[in-house]
């Protein structure tokens, strides 16, 4: 049987039966219904493995690049604010560099509205194709921007607008390139080849700390002004026409695939996935349901991933050097157990685990903090080690229990508006909302109170889930590994000789 492709496992009877059938027709067709009903034909897509492989490297990549963007504007925040923002005070040039880096976030939504439901009519592969061109267009084209001092006005003006096209281009990539992976895994694998879309946004986060580590340690702060600065932003160029190649070498996912196999069917499907008004109006409760995990998810994510260096500078007197190094050190031993947690919740469930680690938020967050306030490295590590264990419970389940939220007709574009809605709303903004909870409580715990409260949430949100480890997508047919599971599932026993496949 050719793999990757939806098939029909169909069983004929004997030519004896057919006689007997033709002498007693009433009760030929009694005897038939009783037939149907224990065994029915059934479409069933076996997976090809190394196509399932070259799909998650395709879109794990291209989430990578996402968080390699984010990560190197993050560390190169006060070189961007000198060479584009030129001013007497400091705190200015900064602040001017941070807005421009929220402004991504503010268009995210519109990315997603615009790229969704485009993925749901057109197809998967194509618009992540199309994303993927514009994010790594423009993080390399901001590595060409000439300065302030070159350009004047123009300078802040042309890094705005290609921040804001980065922004566009990632509210279309995670939303589809989750919905592309969960869409080719077959169904009891979701959970683990679903976690590898987290596995690179770590790895997309570390390789940006790595870089510009290196770079600031071997230029020091005046190369880097002068143009060290540019490199990490034009290292997207080489990435994304790697991405592009993976993605192009694809065909779109078998579920996509079976909505729009026959000419009729396409037409259908197209007057079907309208837009933006049915996944208003028929997804609502789902919608909602995604934004709050998405927004309980975001704000643990970004409290650890993004504010705690911020926080170890601010209010612990650490360098900004080894608070990224110990923030790559945690990262890294994320690494090396995401895949495992997203084998396991195949096994056990998807909400046990995100259960554990919403719980694990609401329950550790303040010892964590407690732990991290007490300064020394080896304090400051277990803290994070703390946030970091329920933190991967979610990181290696969330990419393949979003998906499942939707229907295949509505997916892509659905997932896309709830999670970059959310994003935009609550894990983009943790950094300023927790720094302003310090200042306005003057506790050094109130980050702690804030992801514990958010996880709160989370928790309620997991309780209304539908459990869908190991069972097919909603709209799509089963999806399995193997010819034998295709058999199990569509008769009970191995095909036969006149079984056709």
């Amino acid at each position: 049987m050719p793999k990757g492709s939806s098939v029909t496992v169909r069983r004929d009877g004997s030519d004896a039966r057919a006689a007997a059938d033709s002498r007693h027709p009433a009760l030929s067709r009694a005897a038939e219904r009783r037939r149907a009903s224990r065994s029915r034909r059934t479409d069933i897509t076996v997976t090809d493995e190394r196509l399932v492989r070259r799909a998650v490297k395709a879109a794990a990549l291209g989430n990578a690049m996402e968080w390699f963007d984010f990560g190197v504007y993050s560390y190169l925040a006060v070189t961007i604010g000198d060479v584009f923002f030129p001013s007497g005070d400091g705190a200015v040039r900064l602040l001017s560099s941070l807005a421009t880096f929220a402004v991504a976030f503010l268009v995210r939504p519109l990315g997603g509205l615009f790229f969704g439901p485009l993925g749901d009519r057109l197809g998967r592969k194509r618009v992540l194709a199309l994303t993927m061109v514009l994010m790594a267009a423009g993080t390399f084209a901001i590595g060409l921007i000439p300065s302030y001092a070159a350009i004047g006005f123009w300078a802040p003006v042309l890094l705005i607008l290609f921040r804001m096209l980065q922004g566009f281009s990632t509210g279309g990539e995670y939303g589809g390139a989750s919905t592309f992976i969960a869409e080719y895994a077959p169904d009891k694998r979701r959970g683990y080849y679903g976690s590898f879309l987290e596995f690179g946004t770590l790895a997309g986060y570390v390789g940006a700390a790595g870089l510009v580590t290196l770079m600031s340690a071997w230029l020091g702060g005046d190369g880097m002004r002068e143009w060290g600065w540019r490199v990490p932003f034009l290292v997207a160029g080489p990435l994304g026409l790697v991405g592009l190649y993976l993605r192009l070498r694809l065909e779109d996912t078998p579920a996509f695939r079976k909505l729009t196999e026959e000419p009729a069917d396409r037409s259908r499907h197209r007057e079907a996935a309208a837009g933006l008004r049915e996944i208003f109006t028929t997804q609502r409760s789902r919608l909602t349901l995604c934004v709050v995990l998405a927004g309980a998810y975001g704000i643990t994510d970004y409290m650890l991933l993004s504010y705690l260096p911020t926080y170890l500078t601010d209010r612990l007197g650490y360098d900004d050097a080894h608070g990224v190094a110990v923030l790559v050190v945690t990262m890294l031993l994320l690494m090396c157990v995401i895949t495992t947690v997203g084998r396991l919740s195949d096994r056990v469930g998807r909400k046990p685990l995100l259960m554990a680690g919403m719980g694990g938020f609401v329950v550790l967050s303040v010892p964590a903090f407690l732990l991290i306030g007490q300064g020394s490295l080896l304090a400051v590590l277990g803290g994070m080690l703390l946030l970091g264990l329920p933190l991967v419970c979610l990181l290696g389940t969330m990419s393949a229990a979003l998906p499942a939220l939707f229907p295949t007709r509505v997916r892509y574009g659905s997932l896309s508006i709830g999670y970059n809605l959310s994003t935009s709303l609550f894990g983009g903004t943790t950094p300023l909302i927790t720094t302003g909870l310090i200042h306005a409580s003057g506790s050094d715990l109130a980050p702690a109170w804030y992801a514990a409260g958010a996880a709160l949430v989370g928790v309620a949100a997991v309780a209304c889930m539908s459990e869908t480890a190991g069972r097919p997508l909603e709209g799509s047919p089963p999806s399995v590994a193997t010819e034998e599971e295709a058999a199990e599932i569509a008769g009970g026993r191995a095909p036969d000789a006149d079984a056709t496949v």
